[in-house]
């Protein structure tokens, strides 16, 4: 298909984005200080000890690897679409569809466990200020405030995850350089690559938690039909956001590990109550004052600031897939005065609401089952996405007649494409062993709603090509 470019009414807000503020909006997505608190120390006990470090450099290389090939078609391709459009451009409608039906079940799954996950956070957070509210209260108050910022212009939405994403680092890297300045518990000498370290307790693990602290920069294509130069700014903004979030976390674990000594941290963390108050014992003992409490206060922001960016996502996977007939045609409608995918957005935070209730009123564990369950969904559904994604761009240069770099838009998709493939199948076989659901319906239920996503959307897609074959050959066109 040509490299077209569609223009009309009833689009998104263009020029409204530029460099930085692609970059933390997916970075919001990967919750810096969220990741640092709940995912590091759990991966630490469950995955490889202090192979950790190495183990994010090994993930950051492979997104690197992913990268490569997503940024080189993203010159090709203008699409809110995403996953959706390189699919379409790269292996046809069908698939393209089967991609956008598991891109909303996917990001609302990550969207739905956060909002959990914020709820009982924030429980513990402002009860310490004697502020005591059920934890579904909070998750009710983030639900409603997502949902106005995602209503309107994507601009405002730009300006709050700039403001809470810095606010994270700033605060993760008083703690760093202040262990570092303090010379850690015994020394800041530790052997990085030491290969037994990395190759000890479960590296699968470990790659798992790792790579879900990437998750959401993938998603910067997402914004290419609302950022300034597109063709530019994306993929920097791709790059930036993979090497930021990659240096933040080898920098952060490898501190973590000097300020408990490579012997103690992970007895020291095993024998805390909560694996995920170890970064605010570490913010206690080397920093003090009002930093730990501080702390906690940004980390309920991280989440807001996650469940904001997967919030945005979603309203433009529903704007896209109703635009090009995947979806009834009102998704693909804009709102007049903010250019914003309003129906989406809307549809989405009620979805929240009903998926909070069902919750609430179930008197579930918003952290060990809403947000463990759901979230796991949403983890497969991505690395699905990008093992599609992966196997486009190498499509897509093929038949282009202009491959450029082998290297570019062959090897690196082609190892990037089985990486994620790998890790799609572990997880979707070890789905209950994961989220604790082993021997019940649910262990089963939850990991097929991708592949059923799938179906569903490749079957939609059939049926628009039957129906309406003009809007079959646009899927996934550019668009600007």
């Amino acid at each position: 298909m040509a490299d077209t470019l569609v223009t009309g009414a009833g689009q998104l807000r263009k020029n409204s984005l530029g460099l930085v503020a692609v970059t933390f909006m997916v970075i919001s997505a990967a919750a810096p200080l969220t990741g640092v608190a709940g995912a590091v120390p759990i991966a630490f006990l469950m995955g490889n000890g202090t192979g950790l470090p190495a183990t994010f450099l090994l993930v950051t290389l492979i997104m690197l690897a992913f990268s490569a090939g997503y940024v080189a078609m993203s010159r090709h391709v203008t699409n809110a679409g995403a996953f959706y459009a390189y699919a379409a451009r790269g292996l046809g409608g069908r698939m393209a569809g089967a991609v956008a039906i598991i891109a909303l079940v996917a990001y609302n799954a990550m969207q739905f466990g956060l909002i959990g996950l914020l709820g009982g956070v924030a429980t513990g957070v402002f009860g310490s200020f004697g502020i005591n509210l059920p934890w579904y209260v909070w998750s009710l108050i983030a639900i409603g405030l997502v949902g106005v910022i995602g209503y309107r212009q994507v601009d405002l939405s730009a300006r709050v995850m700039i403001v809470l994403v810095l606010c994270e680092y700033l605060i993760v890297l008083l703690v760093d350089f202040a262990i570092l300045g303090k010379g850690g518990a015994t020394g800041l000498s530790f052997p990085f690559f030491d290969s037994t370290a990395f190759l000890s307790g479960s590296l699968t693990a470990a790659v798992l938690f790792a790579l879900g602290s990437f998750i959401g920069f993938e998603a910067t294509t997402i914004y290419a039909e609302e950022a300034r130069e597109p063709e530019k700014t994306i993929p920097r903004a791709t790059y930036l956001s993979v090497l930021l979030i990659g240096l933040f976390f080898i920098f952060t674990t490898w501190l973590m590990i000097a300020g408990t000594g490579a012997d103690k941290i992970v007895p020291t963390i095993g024998a805390l109550p909560d694996p995920t108050t170890f970064f605010f014992e570490l913010a206690g003992q080397y920093v003090g004052g009002p930093v730990p409490a501080i702390a906690g206060l940004l980390f309920v922001s991280s989440l807001f600031a996650a469940i904001s960016a997967f919030h945005n996502y979603i309203a433009r996977y529903s704007y896209v897939a109703g635009r090009e007939g995947l979806l009834p045609s009102v998704f693909g409608a804009t709102h007049g005065t903010h250019q914003s995918p309003h129906v989406g957005s809307v549809v989405q935070t009620v979805m929240a609401l009903v998926v909070l209730g069902i919750f609430a009123g179930l008197q579930l564990d918003p952290v060990l089952n809403m947000f463990t369950w759901i979230s796991q969904v949403g983890t497969l559904g991505v690395l699905g996405m990008m093992t599609i994604t992966s196997i486009s761009v190498i499509a897509f240069f093929l038949r282009s007649g202009n491959p450029g770099s082998p290297l570019v838009t062959l090897v690196l998709p082609l190892v990037s494409a089985l990486i994620m493939a790998a890790l799609f199948v572990y997880i979707f076989l070890n789905f209950g062993d994961l989220t604790q659901t082993t021997g019940g319906a649910l262990g089963y239920i939850l990991p097929a709603m991708i592949p059923v996503a799938g179906v569903i959307g490749f079957l939609i897609a059939f049926r628009l090509k039957a129906t309406d074959p003009d809007a079959y050959a646009r899927m996934g066109e550019n668009r600007g």
